[in-house]
């Protein structure tokens, strides 16, 4: 049976269970998604610092789960790891970073990002100018509060979210927007349902990106 693996550079497996939950009802029938927490590091990335070391863990969950995967993913916004991995595998790896980035400026589409953790809002802008769709970005817009906090509590996430999008629609001018973030998975999906322009929804956006490359990688 084919499977895909979804890798949570955060420690949390409860986090990992969601999103899961989430790429599994993105898949085709006969696929299965297994995921892999880190085994250290933090419950939550929110800096720059736990961004850049939890490439490690990437990189040790691809080696030890990757070799029967037919495509894996990268579950943390900002996709710590994924050059690395990329030269060690085989197999397509997409980030839900770069994969919902791209979807959200796809045909020119002017987008913004709306998160919970103001500390990576640098490497969030770093990443939209590597993937060249600069020119389209609108910029960042924050929660207020602890992301942690805020984290745990689904409504109020939800609530604070749903701000930070609409200030992304109405005071930058965003034709889309994205949440920004593997944890805030469950709340990306429910706000998907609740504006006029597209909120995208950074795993399963990962996980059409990579199905996509899976059907070209057949195909040659």
């Amino acid at each position: 049976m084919p499977d895909i693996l979804l890798i949570n550079p955060n420690t949390s497996t409860d986090t990992t269970a969601m999103m899961v939950a989430i790429a599994q009802a993105e898949a085709p029938r006969g696929f299965t998604i297994r995921g892999a927490s880190a085994q250290r590091g933090e419950p939550m990335i929110v800096t720059a610092s736990q961004l850049e070391a939890a490439a490690e863990g990437v990189l040790e969950n691809g080696r030890r789960h990757g070799a029967t995967a037919q495509g894996i993913v990268i579950s943390a916004f900002g996709d710590p790891g994924i050059g690395a991995l990329r030269e060690i595998v085989d197999v397509p790896v997409v980030g839900i970073c770069e994969a919902s980035i791209l979807e959200a400026a796809h045909g020119g589409r002017r987008f913004g990002i709306a998160t919970v953790t103001p500390d990576l809002v640098e490497p969030i802008d770093a990443k939209v100018h590597a993937l060249g769709v600069g020119a389209q970005y609108t910029g960042t817009r924050l929660t207020s509060g602890d992301p942690l906090a805020l984290a745990a509590n689904p409504e109020r996430l939800l609530e604070a979210l749903a701000g930070a999008v609409a200030e992304c629609i109405d005071a930058d001018r965003a034709e889309a927007v994205v949440i920004g973030g593997g944890p805030l998975g469950q709340a990306a999906k429910d706000l998907a349902r609740q504006f006029s322009v597209p909120v995208i929804a950074p795993i399963p956006a990962a996980m059409r990106l990579l199905l996509a490359r899976l059907e070209r990688s057949m195909q040659t």
